[in-house]
């Protein structure tokens, strides 16, 4: 299965809801990833832009889109985006792949 990355930012509401009440954010996620046939590998808190990272494996892109659409109909999030995510093997086959395309490819020239 595919990897994602996802990264947001919380609503002022939630970042007060989380530090008037803590919650295990992580708990909430897993389930709604599950729903899709995904596998939630790590919830990270970031200090910076965003606020969350999640790395993901979801079967396809539309399972993924379903859970970022999900999560920002909620209206916790102020902003995110999701990464699609290449493994070093995946990488190798399309370098491998490159290398043979690139016979085919002419680059443009002034």
């Amino acid at each position: 299965m595919p990897f994602y990355m996802f990264q947001g930012r919380y609503t002022a509401q939630a970042l007060k809801a989380l530090v008037d009440t803590s919650q295990d954010r992580e708990k909430a996620a897993r389930p709604l990833i599950e729903a899709v046939g995904g596998k939630l590998h790590q919830f990270f808190y970031c200090m910076g832009e965003d606020d969350v990272m999640v790395l993901i494996e979801a079967p396809d892109d539309t399972a993924m889109a379903a859970c970022a659409l999900a999560v920002g109909a909620s209206g916790a999030m102020a902003g995110g985006k999701t990464t699609k995510l290449v493994t070093n093997a995946d990488a190798m086959k399309a370098m491998a792949m490159a290398k043979k395309a690139s016979a085919s490819y002419k680059a443009a020239t002034g």
